[in-house]
């Protein structure tokens, strides 16, 4: 059975404003973990339309997770592959699908809608009966949930960053009962990973990684609020052009062996970990 978790993560910020702020989260964390020899690859960056869902963005990344894997999963892949990242945006809703050619059975789809509300939407995106009877619902908190310590930035805190454009912040306890404005990214993840043995644990891996990157990628998109805000579509999105562009080269630069192939790769090997 394909493990289905649902997270809601609220954001003391509107949904209008999250549509930014997290364009230019995605760019400027992708290039920072380059700098720690993660780093990014952007395969594909460009529009897209839907009958149902209109006008998206299209993007197609390759990502190397070798070394954030336990040993016991290291001993089953070898040293170098990449997941591939698929991602149609149309905001306010989102799907993103994460394969791998080296492991065919492992198959991660993402569902995620934005709502101003602080996660009282009980089936925001539309579940079946049947979806509904496996999920479990998780309510991450950007501030007060346990954070992995090498992550750990005291100007990213929460609980201590004051916003000098809005004045939001530092959270507090209960804040998601209290703050206004306020939204939240309902994500419905489902993780599969059919393989005798090993199904549960990974599955399990899985959604404990989803989680830790979506309490970092949340808290970071927050405590960069004055950097961001402000910015148009338009000026956000060629903050990512650019972002991108510096990250495929360090990545291109840092690669010393040679990747899977893989449509519209350009032949290098990718290490990073990236964040939706």
């Amino acid at each position: 059975m394909v493990l289905t978790r649902e997270y809601r993560v609220c954001m003391p910020l509107t949904v209008e404003e999250y549509k930014i702020g997290q364009l230019y989260m995605i760019a400027r964390h992708s290039l920072e973990q380059s700098e720690e020899g993660e780093g990014v690859e952007v395969v594909e960056n460009r529009p897209c339309e839907d009958a149902v869902h209109g006008k998206g963005q299209y993007t197609e990344k390759h990502i190397h997770l070798s070394s954030r894997l336990p040993y016991w999963v290291q001993a089953i892949c070898p040293r170098v592959f990449y997941v591939i990242e698929k991602s149609w945006n149309y905001y306010p809703y989102t799907l993103t699908e994460y394969t791998c050619s080296f492991i065919p059975k492992l198959h991660v789809l993402i569902k995620t809608k934005y709502e101003d509300n602080n996660g009282t939407t009980e089936n925001c995106l539309d579940l079946t009966e049947e979806e509904l009877k496996v999920r479990s619902v998780d309510h991450p908190d950007i501030a007060f949930d346990e954070f992995n310590a090498k992550h750990y930035k005291r100007e990213e805190d929460p609980k201590f960053f004051k916003s000098e454009k809005t004045g939001r912040g530092p959270l507090i306890e209960g804040w998601r009962e209290t703050d206004k404005p306020i939204m939240c990214s309902y994500k419905v993840v489902h993780a599969s990973f059919e393989v005798w043995g090993l199904q549960t644990k990974v599955e399990d891996f899985i959604q404990r990684g989803i989680r830790d990157i979506l309490l970092l990628g949340h808290r970071q998109a927050f405590a960069w609020l004055d950097e961001w805000h402000g910015m148009t579509l338009e000026d956000v999105r060629d903050y990512e052009r650019k972002k991108q562009a510096e990250t495929n080269e360090r990545v291109q630069a840092a690669g010393d062996a040679p990747t899977q192939s893989g449509s519209g790769s350009n032949g290098r090997n990718t290490p990073t970990q990236d964040v939706d």
